[in-house]
């Protein structure tokens, strides 16, 4: 019965779904297709060709992933390097005399594939370097770089630098406003070890940026031997280090800035008193908020009320003075050009989050010191203080004054910075230099201010990379002092008390004037530097920029 019932199924005609709509009806043969048309694998070995054999070690697993045999971390000199192979890519050579900044930065704009391999320059033992403590290490000292005013890719340099030295080549640091990262890899089989700090806290000191500055070329270079303990141990003596000034010598240079800045502008003996004065109370208003702990945006008005207050004093007692040099003078203490150079800076070198973050805070600052001065003049324009808004800075033609005044200046802005005394009278004299160029250019020729502006601080620039380079230390104890004199703190007063007077265009252009003169200092700071590099021995056959997209 199972047999015939079989049959009978075998015998009942298919559906319409169980039959291919290509297949040939019953009866009809099948075509055969011509070999030349039937489809091969393109992976398929030609007729004729055997199939070749891989022997594999039975102590390595036959994975396209796994680390060859002949690579060790001690001597990885066996990776293939697409820079050092012949007819392939261009081959960079790095010359050891050029400047640790140079070579990683070089190094740095390189592809991760063309990248020289890493010679360690400190000894560590035959197991290799500590690999969590390098990278601890590295994100410290660029905490203390990153809060010291460093731009973000000298930041990364450093990093990469201290990396490389203690030989962990396949190393990738990421700078940001708040935050730094470095990652390491140590093979392509290897997981990666990502470590990450926070930078909550920022200060203004360059004796302590040069001491690190002094410890990243130790450690980079070959005639010193740096072990991690001994990084740690200069580390924590930078850290602890106290300050080269005192607190009351802090605020004596924030006076006699003030004092100078306003003899720069016009102004006299007794001028140069009463804007000291105001700076003073300024500057001690501003300590007492920083220790109840108000945000800095808040420190900033109440550093900008007693200057504002003193040159409103001086206009109602009709005496025939310049209470604008007052006013600008105490606003030359607050202006941060420092942050402004820097923001330039990470922007113009493709670090647009970090030039953002710091344009921000810029702006921040510049609104909190419009906010104080404004706040005062409206005060005094009620009680009919004569604020002439037309009594601009107006050149007096004394030259040794100003040009004195030019240095004492820069002298007394980098006692606020906390240089050491070694480079203080070397920034005052390249501030020297910046203003008689700009006074040449703006005053004697009647050229463009912002023009003159931008040509001054290119050659403080150019002459503060010369130095950094004979001195083997930052750029920025030689620039930001040095810029002091070219700051657009009358252009900022003048539009503040345009405002306040009702006048708004005549105060917004004056304030877009004092922007474009924030933004020449910047930009030509930044074109200085790089003049310097361009002219300089370069440390191989071409530092490649990074490519744009020019828009498309």
């Amino acid at each position: 019965m199972t047999e015939q019932h079989n049959t009978v199924e075998d015998r009942k005609p298919q559906s319409d779904e169980a039959r291919s709509a290509f297949a040939p009806p019953e009866g009809v043969e099948h075509p055969q297709v011509p070999e030349e048309d039937s489809p091969t694998s393109e992976f398929a070995l030609p007729a004729g060709l055997a199939t070749p054999v891989i022997e594999t070690p039975a102590d390595q697993p036959a994975s396209a992933f796994a680390t060859p045999s002949s690579y060790t971390a001690r001597d990885p000199s066996h990776p293939f390097n697409p820079s050092t192979t012949t007819g392939s890519l261009p081959l960079v050579r790095l010359s050891k005399d050029a400047p640790w900044q140079d070579r990683m930065r070089t190094m740095l704009r390189m592809p991760v594939g063309d990248r020289p391999v890493a010679e360690p320059v400190q000894k560590h033992d035959d197991a290799g370097p500590a690999v969590p403590r390098v990278l601890d290490l590295t994100l410290r000292i660029g905490e203390l770089l990153l809060a010291g005013g460093e731009g973000a890719e000298d930041v990364e340099a450093a990093m990469f630098a201290i990396c490389r030295s203690y030989g962990l080549d396949r190393s990738e640091p990421t700078v940001t406003f708040t935050m730094l990262g470095i990652t390491y890899q140590p093979s392509l089989v290897d997981d990666p070890v990502t470590a990450n700090r926070t930078v909550r806290r920022r200060g203004t000191d360059y004796t302590r940026l040069a001491a690190v500055h002094r410890l990243v070329t130790d450690m980079t270079s070959e005639d010193h031997e740096v072990s991690l303990e001994e990084a740690y141990r200069r580390l924590a003596e930078i850290r602890r280090n106290r300050h080269p000034y005192p607190g009351w010598v802090l605020t004596t240079a924030c006076g006699i800035l003030a004092g100078a800045a306003s003899v720069l502008l016009g102004g006299g003996v007794t001028v140069f008193l009463v804007a000291a004065v105001g700076a003073v109370l300024g500057d001690r208003l501003a300590w007492l908020c920083a220790a109840r702990g108000l945000p800095e945006f808040y420190q900033f008005v109440v550093a900008a009320m007693p200057p504002a207050a003193m040159g409103v004093a001086l206009s109602l007692l009709s005496w025939n003075l310049r209470p604008s040099a007052v006013i600008t003078g105490g606003l030359f203490a607050l202006i941060p050009g420092r942050a402004l150079v820097a923001a330039v800076q990470d922007g113009l070198t493709g670090f647009y989050v970090t030039a953002s973050a710091r344009l921000l805070e810029v702006g921040y600052f510049f609104v909190a010191i419009v906010v104080g001065v404004l706040s005062v003049l409206y005060g005094g324009l009620q009680i009919h203080a004569e604020l002439n808004p037309e009594g601009a800075f107006q050149p007096i033609d004394r030259p040794i004054v100003q040009i004195l005044a030019s240095m004492v200046l820069c002298l007394t802005f980098a006692i606020l910075l906390q240089q050491d005394r070694s480079t203080v009278l070397i920034v005052s004299a390249n501030g020297g230099v910046a203003w008689v160029v700009y006074a040449a250019i703006a005053v004697t020729a009647k050229g463009s201010p912002i023009m003159a502006t931008a040509v001054a601080a290119g050659l403080v620039g150019l002459f503060g990379q010369l130095l950094a380079r004979y001195w083997n230390t930052s750029a920025l104890l030689y620039v930001t002092a040095a810029i002091g004199p070219l700051l657009p703190g009358s252009a900022t007063y003048f539009g503040v008390l345009s405002i306040a007077q009702n006048h708004l265009n005549t105060g917004v252009a004056s304030l877009a004037k004092a922007t474009a003169l924030a933004l020449a200092i910047a930009i030509g700071v930044n074109l200085g530097n790089e003049v310097a590099r361009l002219f300089l021995r370069a440390p191989g056959a071409g530092r490649a920029a990074a490519k744009r997209t020019r828009g498309f």
